[in-house]
């Protein structure tokens, strides 16, 4: 397979999880190019995510190194497999590849835990909402990059409509939920949605109220997207240049301690949607 100019977080993600299988078989680049009757060129490009691997190549590999675990070895080989373009790769070139990466992880997880402290959930945004978030970038966007933003952002929420649609759990602060961006009107409308989307099967939104205090990790807002396999669970933390993906086993798991502690302090739905009630009236 040619290499890739720039592969994307899912392709490293791969190559990633390929490294740590030869490294925790306790092999060098060069053992495994002795194993695999390679070189070791091609397993690093492999492992940086620069050169594409086949499904079949994945359990070649995953049997050298001794790999016990089937279905860790099936979720990567089946993510070796993915071909054809991803909606979002109409983007590409018009935004940041960070903002690209973040729809394919969307796209490919089975669950998706968020918590929200000055913002809606993306997935759960209106146009207008959407449009008033945008207009405060700084430095502003162009109308183009406006449009563009736009329409992504929007386009992302098809995720929660698909057959295999992941289920969803959006924890918000109550200060998201009484920021008005674009003012009264359109922040009345985003609760509206808010409440009608929360309706659905797949999603469940919990509100964190201020009389609760603190809770962890409460200066940022977090994505935890759970992949086919624990071993592929992926963070997503905003920053100003950009979203971050974290994988490293620790930080999965100090992020998911956060995300129940959180949510351990939040309303259940039923009390959420009647607070998202109480507040859209207010407004």
């Amino acid at each position: 397979m040619p290499p890739r100019k720039a592969p994307t977080a899912r392709q490293r993600r791969l190559g990633v999880e390929l490294r740590k299988i030869r490294e925790h078989a306790g092999l060098t680049l060069a053992d495994a190019a002795t194993q695999l009757g390679t070189d070791r060129t091609s397993i690093s490009n492999t492992e940086s995510g620069r050169f594409g691997v086949s499904g079949e190549r994945v359990r070649t590999w995953a049997a050298h190194y001794g790999c016990p675990d089937a279905e860790y070895v099936d979720a990567l080989a089946a993510m070796a497999e993915e071909r054809g373009k991803g909606w979002w790769e109409d983007y590409r070139g018009e935004l940041s590849a960070g903002a690209l990466d973040l729809s394919e992880l969307e796209y490919h997880a089975t669950a998706l835990r968020a918590v929200q402290i000055m913002h809606m959930p993306g997935l759960l945004q209106t146009e207008d909402y959407a449009r008033a978030v945008f207009e405060e970038a700084v430095p502003p966007l162009s109308d183009v990059d406006l449009r563009r933003r736009l329409s992504h952002r929007l386009k992302r929420r098809d995720v929660l409509d698909r057959p295999s649609a992941p289920t969803c759990t959006f924890l918000i602060h109550e200060a998201a939920l009484r920021m008005e961006f674009g003012g009264r009107k359109i922040a009345r409308a985003q609760l509206d949605y808010l409440l009608k989307e929360s309706s659905r099967d797949n999603v469940t939104v919990r509100v964190v109220p201020f009389s609760v205090g603190g809770f962890p990790n409460a200066g940022s807002s977090t994505l935890y997207a759970y992949g086919s396999v624990p071993q592929l669970d992926t963070v997503q933390t905003d920053t100003p240049h950009g979203p971050a993906f974290l994988d490293a086993e620790t930080r999965l798991a100090n992020y998911r301690a956060v995300l129940d502690r959180t949510e351990e302090r939040s309303l259940d739905a039923v009390q959420s949607r009647d607070f998202i009630y109480e507040i859209a009236q207010q407004v």
